[in-house]
């Protein structure tokens, strides 16, 4: 069967989002013909265009949310013009199966009336959107229960559930009715194939000895708060030797580069915003130590956070909380902060670290060993394909829906002008 599959992700572009990136390539890798739905953004305004065979179409953003107006706002438009491009697609291209990434979990609405066409529905389960709400605004109020009942109708009306970890997995089963058989663990794990460590820069440690270094999205949950108050910690006691370099953009960075001015941190903290891949590697590889704050909650014990597997597959020793999927992932590559004396243990972890450098050798060892024996994305790729078959299984008659045959013999080039 020449099978066709549309990929739709609304909080990143493509192929700036690492999973989707590597789930779409699989996927082609392995027959399947893969067009991907997302956001445009900054380095990603291209309304058409086909990387390493895979089909990107990028819709208009109004910007990231930064409040509960401001996500109203972004997932409104994003649903707005996924409905509009997923018609569009379907009658050019075609396609038999939908992939929706969450958040939101709004995308199983654009999904719905092609199921009565007979198109699948695959839940890539990235975040568990109640607990993520809880997590900023720590209140359970209308829009807690909008999104509890947007998780509800996602679960229903998916066909095959993807988890990126066991705690997801057990969400699926538990919370939603889903058949254990329909659930399929697709762990974020990094590739190795591009995430090797390149030689450090001296440079980017600012003049200090040591670099602590942090990637990932800026944002309330991250606890990126925390880390500044850590600095200031580190910096009261008298150290004057060592520099926090964080990388990556969000709805946050503005108010965290304020924070560094007011806390009087700007000869010791900078936030880079977002970068090449290349000036990310290479911060990551000059750092001594590297950090996930994210802060102790229901949110972020049950989730899988790719930057603690990639610090480890660059041989970084890691500071985090003690939680439970954090733990699971990186085990022994990782020292745990104590989740009630926050700011000073974790900080404290952070010098001991920096003044072991036998300990940090033996760490950052262990924790690629790790990723390159289990939890490297190849080990997650089987999973892909059978979350896959699965779908296709419950295909009627095991034959492809009628009228999603379209297009894929039309060239590129005919069809970019039309979704600019």
């Amino acid at each position: 069967m020449n099978k066709k599959v549309l990929i739709i992700v609304e909080n990143a572009p493509v192929p700036l989002d690492p999973r989707v990136w590597k789930e779409a390539l699989s996927l082609h890798e392995n027959g399947y013909k893969v067009t991907v739905l997302c956001p445009r953004d900054k380095g990603y305004e291209r309304g058409h265009e086909v990387l390493d065979g895979v089909h990107i179409y990028r819709h208009p953003n109004p910007g990231e949310g930064n409040s509960i107006f401001g996500y109203l706002l972004e997932y409104s438009c994003a649903l707005f013009w996924q409905f509009f491009y997923t018609w569009w697609i379907y009658l050019r291209r075609g396609f038999h199966a939908i992939q929706g990434c969450n958040p939101p979990d709004t995308i199983v609405l654009i999904a719905l009336p092609f199921k009565i066409l007979g198109v699948k529905y695959i839940f890539d389960h990235h975040d568990a959107n109640p607990e993520l709400y809880l997590a900023k605004y720590e209140t359970k109020g209308t829009l807690y229960k909008i999104l509890v009942w947007l998780e509800k109708q996602t679960y229903r009306f998916s066909d095959v559930v993807m988890a990126t970890n066991q705690s997801y997995q057990d969400l699926a089963v538990s919370r939603g009715g889903i058949a254990p058989e329909d659930v399929f663990v697709v762990r974020n794990g990094p590739d190795l194939g591009t995430l090797r460590a390149v030689p450090p820069i001296s440079d980017l440690k600012y003049g200090k000895r040591y670099l602590v270094g942090y990637v990932g999205n800026m944002s309330i949950q991250e606890g990126l708060d925390i880390l500044l108050d850590v600095a200031v910690a580190i910096k009261n006691l008298g150290r004057r030797d060592v520099h926090f370099t964080c990388v990556g953009g969000g709805p946050g960075l503005a108010g965290l580069r304020k924070m560094v001015r007011d806390k009087d941190l700007e000869d010791m903290v900078n936030f880079t915003g977002h970068v090449p891949f290349k000036q990310l590697l290479e911060t990551l590889s000059t750092a001594d130590v590297c950090v996930n704050p994210d802060k102790p909650c229901q949110m972020n014990d049950i989730s899988t956070m790719i930057k603690i597997m990639e610090y480890m597959a660059l041989s970084k020793p890691i500071v985090q909380f003690d939680l439970k999927e954090g733990r699971f992932s990186a085990k022994d590559a990782s020292l745990y902060a104590d989740s009630q004396n926050q700011v000073a243990d974790f900080a404290s972890k952070i010098l001991w670290l920096l003044d072991n450098p036998d300990t940090r050798r033996t760490m950052g060892a262990f924790g690629l060993k790790r990723v390159t024996e289990k939890l490297a994305w190849k080990y997650s790729v089987p999973n892909l394909l059978s979350a896959y078959d699965r779908a296709f299984s419950k295909l009627k008659d095991g034959r492809l829906p009628p009228g999603s045959g379209g297009g894929y013999r039309q060239e590129a080039k005919k069809t970019e002008g039309m979704v600019r």
